[in-house]
């Protein structure tokens, strides 16, 4: 790259601003991945406790479901599954995170009373209600697992994104740039090397013919005249 610049100081100065632009854009960028990677480390610790609750809810709802079965029978379960009228609805939103957009998941109708589930109070055992009550809770783990699994992700796709830029200005962009600024100094003090030398060989010359023209002058000032030479003879 260094051979491609011009070696004007123009081209100097345009280089320096680069060279304190990207400086500046370099410690930015430093600055805002390490803000990311602190971020990340506290979203990573939420993760690992949102998978831990998660897990343990499975267990919990699996454990539920399993003793309704064997208590009511299979068909009293779907039956009372199936009568479920409103859903849960899903919510979707954003935030920002240090420049990075996450989601923001809301769930409702999620958590419903025991009137609200769609299957009679009265046809049903306690077994069947604490079943729903664990894969109520279950639905809340796994609504939030998606939402701090998915900013994460998208967290550390961003601190990859920034960690390439840092490195691409750190050892790319700036090396060549300041190679290039190497290079033109270097030119730029050979040139004025070469203007101080052939100032001086101007100088020079002009001396010389300065002198040779005083010695021609000194030469025909002691000269005699014409005249007094003839009367001499």
């Amino acid at each position: 790259m260094a051979n491609d610049v011009k070696p004007t100081r123009k081209e100097l100065m345009g280089i320096e601003d680069r060279i304190d632009l990207s400086e500046r854009g370099h410690d930015t960028l430093e600055q805002k991945r390490d803000g990311l990677i602190m971020e990340f480390m506290d979203i990573l610790d939420e993760a690992q406790d949102v998978r831990s609750g998660m897990g343990d809810d499975y267990e919990q709802a699996q454990a539920k479901i399993d003793m309704a079965r064997a208590v009511e029978g299979d068909v009293a379960v779907r039956g009372a599954a199936a009568a479920l009228e409103d859903h849960p609805e899903i919510t979707i939103q954003s935030k920002n995170i240090m420049g990075v957009v996450v989601p923001q998941i809301e769930s409702s109708k999620v958590k419903k009373p025991l009137d609200q589930r769609g299957y009679g109070v009265l046809g049903t055992s306690a077994y069947i209600d604490e079943a729903a009550d664990a894969y109520e809770d279950l639905i809340d783990s796994i609504v939030l697992a998606a939402e701090v699994e998915t900013a994460m992700k998208k967290m550390l796709n961003e601190i990859e994104t920034t960690k390439r830029r840092v490195n691409a200005l750190e050892f790319k962009l700036l090396p060549e740039l300041r190679e290039s600024q190497e290079y033109i100094e270097q030119k730029l003090e050979e040139q004025e090397r070469e203007e101080i030398f052939r100032m001086k060989k101007v100088k020079d010359k002009k001396e010389d013919q300065e002198r040779e023209a005083r010695k021609e002058s000194e030469a025909e000032s002691a000269e005699p005249p014409e005249g007094e030479v003839a009367a001499t003879s």
